[in-house]
């Protein structure tokens, strides 16, 4: 949703402005449902099985409301309705045993999903920011109508788009 897109990338650049971290505008918005570590052979099969369980589902609402934060490097926008989620993460768990057969580590499926503002926070600018942050509030809506899959090289690298799936109407 543009208008939401624009509402965060705004607090992102807020945040910057005034704490100055090192990356929270270089990173998009997003909510992440699952990440895992597979090799580029596997990428193929790996989107005919999520395509088959996202294709099945339907679009759903999603509501930020509020801050979070995880003590103490990171800042995030709290998503209300976890389930939908919770739901994604396990159908996605036959992704999983097909990463997990080639000997690749267990996935990571996300079961309180978050929008972060900014991670990595040095502690002194983490423990700056929550007196500001604990005062200012957030609201948003918008629709989740399609999930992307995205691949990066190692943990620092920026995300490359892989594979977009779309949901039901």
């Amino acid at each position: 949703d543009a208008s939401v897109y624009e509402h965060v990338m705004a607090e992102k650049q807020f945040f910057t402005a005034q704490f100055k971290p090192p990356v929270a505008v270089k990173t998009k918005p997003h909510i992440t449902v699952a990440n895992f570590l597979a090799t580029e052979p596997m990428e193929e099969t790996i989107i005919r099985w999520m395509h088959r369980v996202i294709s099945t589902k339907k679009s759903f609402r999603v509501t930020l409301d509020q801050y979070g934060a995880f003590r103490p490097h990171t800042i995030y926008l709290k998503v209300q309705n976890h389930e939908p989620f919770r739901q994604l993460a396990r159908e996605l768990k036959v992704v999983d045993q097909y990463v997990r057969s080639y000997g690749c580590p267990e996935m990571k499926l996300i079961s309180n999903p978050y929008l972060t503002i900014a991670r990595r926070l040095e502690k002194t600018t983490y423990q700056e920011a929550m007196t500001v942050y604990a005062e200012k509030s957030f609201h948003a809506d918008f629709d989740v109508n399609e999930l992307l899959l995205l691949r990066r090289q190692h943990q620092f690298d920026s995300c490359k788009q892989v594979n977009v799936f779309r949901l039901q109407p």
